[in-house]
């Protein structure tokens, strides 16, 4: 089964209510069990060429149906599923320690082999830490390499940290097939499934978001913040026994 069905079998079976649908300019929310974010993707094209499917009555869907979403072509529609997908999973608070993605990033590549996926804002402090730091983007930004080249520097590094925004574009599967074995894996940023389930996938780190207030994250998103402007939220890391022998 594939990353995305397996995700999508793990959620419960009995229908959940959708309490609330957001769609910022540059988050998703969904609120049903609890409220899950995604980042907001947009195809590129002329102004209104990508709709999404049953607006104004999303909010009368059942958490899951929104989440099958996750799997159309429409990235918009796919952002509103990876956002409800978040919204139903059941995460083991006990789990979860507070801490920022870029600290840890830095901690585990020290003088080793870094790959990142996605232009986080905090790229540029790791080169001095790193043997080797490769940035690897959809639209490659300054010294940022183009996704064709993921195939040839990825296995090269003992650091992979992935943006959660390769769910939402179905990159995901094929960038993990890129790791090593014995690599550290992470998947960070809004979009994260905090779900244990991917470490089968040879993921070894989740860093995501939790919802700590749902009035002010809601107030927030509606009036476009962007990542560091946001509030009402608290930023997570889940943590898998790391063995680099695990196959998954």
């Amino acid at each position: 089964m594939d990353l995305l069905s397996s995700l999508l079998s793990s959620l419960p079976v009995e229908p959940v209510p959708v309490r609330k649908v957001l769609v910022g300019v540059h988050w998703t929310m969904v609120c049903s069990q609890h409220c899950g974010l995604a980042s907001t993707l947009v195809a590129c094209g002329p102004h209104g060429h990508s709709q999404m499917r049953n607006v104004g009555a999303l909010h009368q869907k059942s958490a899951q149906e929104l989440a099958e979403w996750i799997q159309s072509d429409n990235l918009l529609e796919a952002s509103v599923g990876m956002a409800a997908i978040n919204s139903l999973l059941k995460v083991d608070e006990n789990q979860l320690v507070e801490v920022n993605a870029a600290e840890v990033i830095a901690r585990e590549s020290k003088n080793k082999n870094l790959a990142i996926v996605g232009h986080f804002p905090f790229v540029e402090r790791l080169k001095g830490i790193t043997k080797n730091s490769w940035v690897i983007e959809k639209k490659p930004f300054g010294e940022d390499f183009p996704e064709e080249v993921a195939q040839e520097l990825i296995p090269q590094a003992d650091v992979v940290a992935i943006t959660g925004t390769a769910f939402i574009n179905h990159t995901i599967s094929t960038l993990l097939s890129f790791c090593r074995a014995d690599a550290m894996v992470m998947i960070l940023g809004s979009s994260t499934p905090l779900s244990p389930l991917l470490y089968d996938y040879g993921v070894s780190m989740l860093s995501g978001l939790r919802i700590i207030d749902e009035k002010e994250a809601m107030i927030y998103i509606e009036q476009g913040a962007a990542f560091p402007q946001i509030k009402g939220v608290k930023l997570v890391t889940m943590t898998k026994e790391f063995d680099p022998n695990h196959h998954g």
